[in-house]
């Protein structure tokens, strides 16, 4: 039973890193490709990601520190998940968001006449007006579902994982 439990946090580990690269490459994909381009609270919700990568490897790798590896990047997933939820509010006109919104400048010539009209000509990306909806759910909403459910089943997991040692 035991043996049961830690290969299933071993093969959580890798998912949990395996799941934050696909969602990572998904949304560069979403901007680099797509041209959707990312509000400042889409760029938060990004790190927990990250995060949840980085933790995966690291549960993957270490064993003894396996069981709170995964326990954190669940909970890291988690609150990221709620993260998304507050940007998806703010999304529907549920509460307010940011006052602070995000632009896409390139510092590529240096030459800050040019810098200057980028500025100025740059498109303004809203936290309150999603770039992106399917069945009437943001990028940011999937977001939210997608990690509390995967946040979840890590934190779940890992809590099982510690009674039967």
């Amino acid at each position: 039973m035991i043996r049961a439990m830690l290969r299933r946090l071993d093969l959580l580990s890798w998912l949990t890193a395996a799941l934050g690269v696909v969602v990572l490459g998904t949304v560069l994909a979403s901007q680099y490709l797509g041209g959707l381009q990312p509000c400042e609270l889409c760029l938060y919700q990004r790190w927990p990601w990250g995060g949840a990568i980085v933790l995966g490897l690291l549960a993957a790798v270490i064993r003894p520190a396996r069981r709170v590896l995964v326990l954190l990047a669940g909970l890291v997933i988690l609150l990221g998940g709620l993260l998304a939820a507050y940007h998806a509010g703010v999304e529907y006109g549920w509460w307010p968001g940011f006052t602070a919104c995000t632009s896409a400048i390139s510092l590529g010539t240096g030459d800050v006449s040019s810098l200057r009209d980028q500025l100025l000509n740059a498109p303004v990306v809203r936290c309150d007006v999603p770039g992106f909806v399917l069945f009437g759910i943001s990028m940011a909403g999937y977001n939210a579902i997608l990690s509390v459910v995967a946040g979840l089943v890590l934190l779940i997991a890992g809590l099982r994982s510690a009674r039967h040692v």
